[in-house]
């Protein structure tokens, strides 16, 4: 087995290509498959260099909120060039959950006072407090500052694990969105999208949502938005709403106030049947692969980066080996290299078992 998988003619192929070989040879034994795969699951170099493991280890936990304003995704854009020409290297933007409003803002530098003042001027002076913010793990978002403003207002910080975009997947698709519109509005110069950001999160409020079958705004003020193609070409609710005398006017405002919480149980049970239908698909590719505290695991090297290759041809495509520190909930692990420097929270299709 070692000569034929690792000898001169080595070709460190795969168990079930290591017991073909060896049969073809003229060579057999009772327990020759089971030996060849327990073999070739210990060898350095094919561990090493093996392909990412691109089924799902976990089923999919879509994050359902209750109410409107209940969860918020926060993250960085960034950096973004050209700078716009006040100096802005960043958008730092905020969709809720529920509604999929959105807040954004240009920042010069992401530091921690910009973060935890965001959130309290954009999410809790506008919207109340939330029952809990997502973010990555990156320092802007995770300190005492910020720790101190979660305590002060009574709400929860969650945190994605590390390079798993999907974690907080709707502040991502949100981010892919505003930069796509952006690029389609700013100048000649390219320097003024600071200035665009607000025409963007107009356009993207006022847009219809297929999952909830409604736009953002809508959720949030009980009617539809007044577009400016409106005044200019009036539709039909321009001439209605304008012979309206002010008492049937204040019952029609009356009605749909009183409709909106009917409208947003009916978005919410959609938005529920929208992710089981996802869910579901999702969860056909499942192939369970867990991990317990003290199990050696090999990690992706820079996991972030999976769809193609980068550096020298010849770079092994995992580190390691590591050890599993702790376990969380959702397929997310911590880690530890010999030395005691920890990883993590690290999703756990970045993970592989390393067989010594």
């Amino acid at each position: 087995m070692k000569e034929a998988h690792s000898g001169i003619c080595r070709a460190h192929q795969s168990g079930p290509k290591l017991h073909f070989q060896i049969k073809r040879m003229g060579y057999y034994w009772p327990t020759m498959v089971k030996d060849c795969m327990d073999y070739v699951k210990k060898c350095q170099a094919y561990q090493f260099h093996a392909n990412f493991i691109h089924q799902p280890p976990e089923p999919l936990h879509p994050t359902i909120t209750s109410w409107l304003f209940d969860a918020w995704g926060l993250d960085v854009v960034g950096p973004i060039a050209p700078k716009s020409s006040d100096g802005h290297s960043y958008i730092l933007a905020a969709t809720d959950y529920f509604s999929k409003w959105a807040e954004a803002v240009p920042l010069k530098g992401v530091k921690k006072e910009n973060i935890v003042s965001f959130i309290k001027v954009n999410i809790i002076n506008r919207y109340g407090v939330p029952r809990y913010i997502i973010t990555d793990n990156g320092k802007p978002f995770s300190n005492r500052l910020m720790d101190k403003l979660c305590e002060d207002f009574g709400f929860k910080q969650r945190n994605s694990s590390m390079y798993n975009a999907p974690a907080n997947g709707l502040v991502e698709a949100f981010n892919k969105t505003l930069c796509s519109l952006l690029k389609k509005v700013v100048g000649r110069t390219k320097k003024d999208w600071h200035e665009r950001i607000n025409e963007a999160l107009w356009a993207y409020i006022t847009t219809y949502w297929t999952p909830t079958q409604a736009t953002p705004y809508s959720f949030v003020y009980g009617v539809e938005a007044v577009l400016p193609l409106e005044s200019q070409l009036p539709s039909l609710r321009m001439p209605i709403q304008g012979g309206l005398t002010d008492e049937k006017n204040a019952k029609l405002r009356l009605q749909e106030l009183e409709a909106l919480d009917e409208k947003r149980l009916e978005a919410q049970q959609r938005l529920e049947c929208y992710q089981a239908r996802f869910s579901n698909d999702f969860n056909k590719k499942v192939r369970p692969r867990s991990f317990q505290v003290g199990d050696l695991v090999l990690a992706l090297r820079r996991p972030i980066i999976t769809t193609h290759k980068t550096g020298s041809k010849f770079t092994s495509k995992w580190d390691g080996p590591y050890v599993v520190q702790e376990v969380y909930t959702s397929g997310a692990y911590k880690i530890i290299v010999e030395d005691g420097l920890r990883i993590g929270p690290i999703n756990g299709k970045f993970l592989k078992r390393y067989y010594a």
